[in-house]
């Protein structure tokens, strides 16, 4: 998934620069007394939470994204599956700012929300109910498009690049069955529809989306049976897309920008639950990190690789983060965190911060892209 930030950077930038806007260090909090929790039989790092939004399971909190508003503040959203709306926070305290939309089929209402993602002042937001993309303009909410409803059958997250000056690429993964009642996947060589791909152009307030393509391996090895997260790096023409499925084993598939699956995976054996959500942090130089979460009941097991050889480098958890659906990584700083912040949703009833600046204590990780 895709980071929106304003830093006299261009849009998308978080997921295609890094952290590193503060000029200063702050003092960081010394997470060395913590233990090192055992999950699943592996060592994870133990990372506190910058804070917990209040709960409300009601809403079933899936995923997450963030935006810069204007007076600087920053906006956590969030999708709320079961009450089909969108739950927004203050980024930097989990405060609950303000709810919006409900359910229905008509611009501004949604069906079952999942997937979500920010460009500049647009807001996109997967329906799989809705079988679309609704896009909205921020602050306000303002609808300004519906985009796929013509070809999505049952879709769930997406990730958006800007390919050139108002012209944005927009991959949404599309997780259809034959038989949704006992999980029956449709035929191996129907697996070439998994992923939508949408080329839309902005000129102004108006929106224009086409189709562009689908792909999906159909091989034993590469196919994507059950998918949902999607994330890219363009610099290294890569694609990282969650599989799901545990019958056949929980990874991330490494795929190339234009769908052809790679033959790598991101190694089985550290997803024991199950491969969920992916963001990039990235440098200019094509250095930076993948961070992925593995979807324990008990606490969500966050592993970390290298962006350019997608070696692992490491594990950590949180005090109480668990179930985690969607993430999201603000590479840039905010009020609260000045190099940014780690956004995952909560346990089906609100979202769990980390400061980067824990992580990369916890993890012996670069706290922003200058030389060391």
């Amino acid at each position: 998934m895709n980071r929106i930030f304003r830093c006299a950077l261009p849009a998308l930038a978080t997921l295609l620069l890094a952290a590193g806007c503060a000029t200063t260090r702050p003092a960081l909090p010394d997470p060395s007394s913590r233990p090192m929790p055992r999950v699943f039989g592996a060592e994870a790092a133990a990372v506190p939470e910058a804070f917990l939004t209040p709960a409300r399971p009601e809403d079933e909190i899936d995923s997450v994204a963030t935006w810069t508003a204007p007076d600087g503040a920053t906006w956590l959203i969030a999708t709320a599956k079961e009450t089909h709306r969108l739950v927004v926070y203050d980024a930097d305290t989990g405060e609950h700012r303000l709810d919006f939309g409900g359910p229905g089929d008509g611009p501004g209402r949604f069906n079952r929300p999942n997937g979500i993602a920010t460009f500049g002042d647009l807001l996109f937001v997967v329906e799989r109910d809705n079988h679309r993309v609704q896009v909205l303009r921020l602050p306000d909410f303002r609808p300004v498009a519906l985009v796929g409803a013509d070809v999505l059958r049952s879709p769930y997250g997406l990730w958006l690049r800007e390919t050139a000056p108002g012209e944005l690429e927009m991959l949404v993964t599309d997780s259809f069955m034959a038989d949704y009642r006992i999980q029956l996947l449709p035929p191996m060589d129907e697996l070439d529809e998994r992923v939508k791909r949408f080329l839309i152009d902005v000129q102004g307030d108006a929106l224009e989306a086409r189709l562009a393509g689908q792909f999906g391996d159909t091989t034993e090895e590469g196919a994507l049976r059950m998918v949902e997260s999607i994330a890219g790096d363009p610099m290294h023409d890569r694609l990282l897309i969650a599989e799901e499925d545990l019958r056949v084993g929980t990874t991330l598939r490494v795929y190339d920008l234009a769908g052809r699956y790679t033959g790598r995976n991101l190694p089985r054996e550290r997803f024991k639950a199950q491969a969920e959500g992916v963001a990039l942090w990235a440098c200019p130089d094509g250095s930076g990190y993948w961070v992925t979460t593995d979807q324990n009941s008990d606490l969500t097991v966050f592993h970390v690789f290298d962006r350019r050889e997608l070696g692992y480098l490491g594990s950590f958890t949180g005090e109480k983060v668990a179930l985690t659906d969607g993430i999201w990584l603000h590479a840039a700083a905010t009020r609260a965190f000045p190099y940014g912040a780690l956004y995952a949703a909560h346990d089906d009833e609100g979202v769990g911060a980390f400061d980067w600046r824990n992580i990369a204590t916890a993890l012996d990780l670069r706290q922003d892209c200058q030389p060391d």
